[in-house]
């Protein structure tokens, strides 16, 4: 019987994606694990690996192909014996029909039993749960394989429920994985002008084009810039952004960076101002919870843990991974995993896992120069801190005019989740652990 091989769904947001390069041709033998294909999502370009043994029968998406709908059939595979001049591609049945997205939901009534977000299950379930037993090979989904090796569970004793007996996820974490918190799926976004032309909305894309008269290129968007453009056109136009500003003092932080640093040299460690920042809203979210919250209809969600994302800036756009529980780490640990997730995400790399959830985002421009500014809140977060630069400025301190290390940060708060006095609450308390950072570290 052939083995349909489908256009996975690879990130939370995905809808579409642009099959880039194939890694075998009609006649080629696959194993399972073997990378046959890469795929361009809207946050990485990602490798795809068979997850059947077989001849490559039939390649049905041609390499450089965009916009191939999540859940279509990309090539079928022949299995051992079967004649591949009989695979047809009559024989390839319709893509599964895509289910509805999944809902947000709390943290605490999720389980982290995986790198994916949960609004991926329900296509991944259909599309790469494919595990067949022969002899004494037992073949798992690369979900199923990843959790059974986490949990230590020995898929030869799982009896599957898939298709034709095979083994898929909901197999292995019935005994392998109790419920725990886990970040809800997010999806990508972008730091922006706090003013957005409103006759962009009204205007046809179509009616969009060059000027004659004005030497141009043209270049075909991205998957990532088509996302980027989507969701952020979305949140201007759906969330009531509202905007509050304020000041505060480095040079306190700039002290206790440098005294830190100078201890961490030895172990060749080292902190970024940023570092600070993200401890900073960390704790800021557990001593304002109301701030750590999203709007969901006829209810909200209050997460009781800070996951923050980060918004990196990467060729061709945005992409924001997550530290999670930044509010039980210390800044050292904040500093290696963003620098291990920056590095991930300038080279491509980012999985899943990196970027699925988070409950609050940073967008910093400082070491731009860029003195202040407010940025796009990233659904369905309720709120997203921009940060400037920190420069000289003239102060009055104790009465008298000083010269001050001053940074200008803005909060844009999601109305229908976060009042003015809540956001406020949040600022002011940002604040105090940025200019008295030695609370950070109690």
């Amino acid at each position: 019987m052939s083995i349909e091989i489908f256009m996975p769904a690879l990130s939370p947001t995905m809808e579409k994606g642009t099959l880039a390069k194939w890694h075998v041709k009609a006649g080629d033998t696959v194993e399972s694990g073997d990378i046959i294909a890469e795929i361009e999502t809207d946050k990485a370009t990602m490798e795809v690996e068979s997850i059947d043994d077989g001849t490559v029968a039939q390649i049905l998406v041609a390499e450089g192909s965009e916009d191939v709908p999540v859940g279509q059939i990309i090539a079928v595979l022949a299995e051992d014996g079967e004649d591949v001049a009989n695979v047809k591609a009559s024989q390839a049945s319709p893509a599964p029909a895509m289910a509805a997205p999944a809902q947000e939901v709390p943290i605490e009534k999720q389980v982290e039993t995986a790198p994916v977000a949960a609004a991926m299950e329900t296509v991944n379930a259909q599309i790469t749960d494919s595990v067949t037993q022969t002899g004494d090979r037992v073949k798992a989904s690369p979900l199923a394989k990843r959790i059974a090796k986490q949990s230590g569970v020995d898929l030869t004793t799982i009896a599957g429920s898939g298709p034709h007996g095979r083994i898929v996820k909901r197999d292995v974490i019935g005994d392998a994985v109790t419920p725990q918190q886990a970040p809800a799926a997010s999806v990508v976004s972008a730091s922006s002008s706090s003013t957005m032309p409103s006759v962009a909305a009204s205007v046809p894309a179509t009616a969009y084009g060059p000027h004659a008269d004005i030497p141009f290129r043209e270049e075909r968007l991205s998957s990532m810039r088509k996302i980027i453009a989507k969701r952020l056109a979305e949140s201007k136009q759906t969330v009531p952004h509202f905007y509050l500003t304020v000041d505060c003092d480095l040079d306190a932080l700039l002290v206790q960076r440098k005294e830190l640093n100078t201890t961490l040299a030895e172990s060749g460690g080292k902190l970024s101002v940023n570092d600070f920042f993200i401890r900073a809203v960390a704790l800021a979210l557990k001593k304002v919870p109301a701030a750590n919250v999203q709007y969901a209809g006829d209810k909200m969600y209050w997460y009781e843990r800070a996951d923050i994302s980060v918004a990196v800036a990467i060729k061709g756009g945005l992409v924001t991974p997550v530290v999670r529980g930044a509010d039980q780490k210390g800044l050292a640990e904040i500093a290696a995993e963003v620098k291990s997730l920056a590095g991930k995400a300038r080279d491509g790399k980012l999985m899943p896992e990196d970027y699925a959830g988070g409950t609050f985002s940073i967008s910093n421009l400082g070491m731009y120069g860029i003195k202040e500014f407010s940025a796009v809140i990233n659904p369905p977060q309720g709120a997203i801190l921009a940060i400037g630069a920190g420069e000289q400025r003239p102060v009055v301190k104790d009465g008298a005019l000083a010269v001050a290390t001053v940074m200008s940060v803005t909060l844009s708060c999601d109305h229908r989740a976060i009042d003015g006095a809540v956001g406020a609450e949040f600022l002011a308390s940002f604040k105090g652990y940025v200019e008295n950072p030695l609370t950070m570290l109690l």
